[in-house]
Formats: C-alpha cells, sequence, structure tokens
C-alpha cells in the first residue's frame, strides 16, 4: 500500500500534488526541518496506521492524491517554482516543508494566481518579525515579508502564544488577526470569503503532543484539538503547507505520525 506517485508534469486539473520543500538554511534556532518531508511521508505509509481519513475516505493509490517527491531549487526565491509548476496543471499544491520561511516564496507562486488569497496561519508563533538576526527571510519573518509585498489580502493567526511588543506592532501595521492560545474558545469558526491559503506550524501544537519542534512552547493545542478544527473548516481551500516538524527532536516517530495525521485530514477536506 503506498500513496500514488506522479511527477508535476504529469498532473491533471483539481489532483493534490504534494510534494517536499527540503529546506531549512533560515531557521533561527536548531536545523533540522529540511529532513521532515519524507519521513512525513514515510508516517503516512507507515504498517502501524492505514490510508483512512477519519470521514472513511480511502488515500491508499487515491486517484487525486500523489507524492510528487522533493522538490528543491538552487535559491530561495525559486523555491515557489514546483508550485507555480502545480498550479499551470490546475492542481492543489500541498507543501511539506522545511522551516516556515519555504511560505513566502510558495505565497509569491500563489499570488500569481489568485489575487484576493487570504490565509489562516496555525503557528506559535506570528512569524511577523521584520527582521531576525539581521535576516530578513528568517523563518521567523515571512508574514511580514507577505503582507509587506501585498500577496494576501488578509491574514488569520491561530493559536498564537509568543506575542511580543514588535510582532503586535507589525500586527497592527498589516491588520492580521490573531487569536491568541488564550483567547481561543472551542468552537470557534472561521468566516474567509474567497480563496483561502493554509499555512500550519507543527508547533501550534503543545510540544507534549509533537516534541519534534525546533521551539518547544507549552500551552499549545491537543493533537484532537487541531483535528477538530480542521475536520469543521469550510473554506475554498487553493493550498496547504506543513511545516516546522523537526525529526532531529523527535521521539520514537512520534510527530511524524501527528503530522501525517494532519496531513491526511487536510488531504480530507481537499478531496471533499
Amino acid at each position: 500500500m503506498a500513496l500514488s506517485r506522479k511527477a508535476i508534469d504529469d498532473l491533471n486539473q483539481g489532483d493534490i500534488a504534494l510534494i517536499g520543500i527540503p529546506f531549512d538554511d533560515h531557521s533561527s534556532f536548531l536545523t533540522g526541518p529540511a529532513k521532515a518531508p519524507e519521513l512525513i511521508i514515510n508516517a503516512t505509509e507507515s504498517d502501524s496506521a492505514n490510508y483512512f481519513t477519519e470521514d472513511l475516505k480511502d488515500l491508499n493509490e487515491h486517484p487525486q492524491v500523489f507524492w510528487c517527491e522533493n522538490q528543491l531549487g538552487s535559491e530561495y526565491l525559486k523555491l515557489g517554482d514546483p508550485v507555480r509548476q502545480i498550479l499551470d496543471k490546475k492542481a492543489i499544491p500541498f507543501t511539506l516543508g522545511g522551516d516556515h520561511s519555504i511560505t513566502y516564496p510558495v505565497m509569491i507562486a500563489m499570488a500569481e494566481k489568485y489575487s484576493n488569497l487570504s490565509i489562516l496561519h496555525f503557528d506559535a508563533h506570528s512569524d511577523l518579525y521584520d527582521e531576525l538576526d539581521g535576516n530578513k527571510h528568517s523563518h521567523a519573518c515571512p508574514f511580514a515579508r507577505i503582507m509587506e509585498n501585498g500577496l494576501a489580502k488578509n491574514l488569520t493567526q491561530v493559536g498564537i502564544r509568543t506575542l511580543n511588543t514588535h510582532q503586535n506592532e507589525q500586527a497592527e501595521r498589516f491588520h492580521v488577526e490573531i487569536i491568541q492560545m488564550k483567547d481561543w474558545k472551542p468552537g470557534m469558526a472561521f468566516k474567509i470569503d474567497g480563496p483561502v491559503y493554509i499555512s500550519f506550524d507543527m508547533d501550534v501544537l503543545d510540544p507534549a503532543f509533537a516534541p519534534g519542534i525546533s521551539h518547544h512552547e507549552p500551552g499549545g493545542f491537543t493533537t484532537r484539538e487541531v483535528l477538530s478544527i480542521i475536520q469543521s473548516l469550510d473554506l475554498n481551500i487553493v493550498g496547504i503547507d506543513v511545516v516546522e516538524y523537526n525529526p532531529d527532536r523527535d521521539i520514537n516517530g512520534m510527530t511524524a505520525m501527528v503530522a501525517a495525521k494532519v496531513v491526511k485530514e487536510f488531504i480530507s477536506l481537499l478531496t471533499a
């Protein structure tokens, strides 16, 4: 049993194209997320589980879902090129990172197709720094770059629990809607019109449930809370990334399995 494989050039309209971007050059604390994409796929295909989503969709050799392998260009700002190619095929890009800096070049490609794109961002961190340690492309900065370049009309952030004065000022500057973890209430719904891109950082989960992350920030979501949120989404989703799984900090591949579960439930939304 396995996910189906396909080259990007062979994709058809409506296909869901899983790609890996094994890039962590802009991590600020620890490297390791570059190793994540293939390990997430391995966990998805692990004999310890099955291929069914919780609404009983079988992803084993599913005719709409394809693993298109790792795609890594030579330059940071070209990391979005395979996403551009996927969109040219009228397929749906689903990117596995990699650190969160990959979202900026991916969004450059997305914005070329969708001029009225909104972002729903799950994370412990706002990633709105203007720069971090002199690096404006740090994984702590992608949403500052995205918003200042007009790549999204609005940004909603969920699960934030590391807000500071600078990032709060940046949020006000870019009119970002932040739902801090302390303010989250079960049953909250997202009403976002038009096409939506979802960026999911694994550290939105509490490290008790996802230890394989670079930044252990207590007070996050449980796995079940995250799955319930995903399953409740009623949005026009046109692209997704799942980022910041760090295998170097994982315990017995536990976080890889959590990431695989998250990926499967997002795929279920796209195949509805």
